[in-house]
């Protein structure tokens, strides 16, 4: 893709509970080819450790990875890592959120203990029927680097956000097969927000680690190109 045709000039990836930069690297290499400022860093537990971290914490982090890149600038977020997005809003130019968590959060989830232990009670079968949309290679890939969460932090997410429609274009891409979060749920926020929706095949991460993540990653490139700016 022509890098002259991007207005954007650089993006920030935001990762999931219990994942890291990692889960970007099909989307960061191809805005990168884009000729796009790319970062996609690690979301840091809090000094005092992940027990103690919390949603505001985290928030924070991703409010100084946008100050560090020039703008125009978009900020895409998958999963908690898309509510996290939404709440930096009005600091990016643009939204990409991939089956983010609710604003209005989700009260059917479960109250989480002081540390998710998803690192160490991962296992690789549980990954790949998580990702029905990878290879074996990514699934491996995935298995070997989840990590713990916090659960303060998931149980801020899923009681719920108050944040007002984001001013910035907003693409918000919907796994059909999610289980995490309902693809009815992003959908009504897609129209609660007049977001620009994209229902796609697979589960909750397949969009990222998935075989058509390249092929996502370029499209919504061309997404940005066609936006207001």
């Amino acid at each position: 893709m022509d890098s002259t045709q991007i207005a954007i000039r650089s993006a920030v990836f935001v990762h999931g509970a219990g994942g890291g930069g990692w889960e970007w690297t099909a989307w960061a290499r191809v805005f990168a080819a884009a000729g796009l400022s790319v970062a996609a860093p690690d979301l840091r537990a809090a000094p005092a450790g992940l027990a103690a971290t919390t949603l505001a914490d985290y928030s924070a982090q991703v409010a100084g990875w946008l100050d560090a890149l020039a703008r125009p600038r978009v900020l895409v977020g998958a999963s908690l890592g898309g509510l996290l997005a939404a709440m930096n809003a009005g600091k990016a130019d643009a939204l990409v959120l991939v089956n983010p968590m609710p604003p209005q959060g989700l009260p059917d989830a479960p109250q989480r203990p002081a540390v998710v232990p998803w690192g160490r009670s991962a296992s690789l079968a549980g990954t790949r029927a998580a990702l029905p949309g990878a290879d074996d290679a990514a699934a491996l890939f995935a298995f070997r680097r989840w990590r713990d969460e916090s659960g303060a932090v998931l149980n801020q997410a899923q009681a719920g956000v108050a944040l007002a429609r984001p001013s910035a274009p907003v693409l918000v891409i919907i796994s059909e097969s999610d289980q995490d979060v309902p693809p009815q749920v992003s959908i009504d926020l897609a129209k609660t927000w007049a977001a620009t929706a994209w229902p796609v095949p697979g589960g909750h991460v397949d969009p990222l680690l998935g075989r058509d993540a390249p092929a996502l990653a370029e499209r919504a490139l061309r997404w940005l190109t066609k936006s207001r700016l």
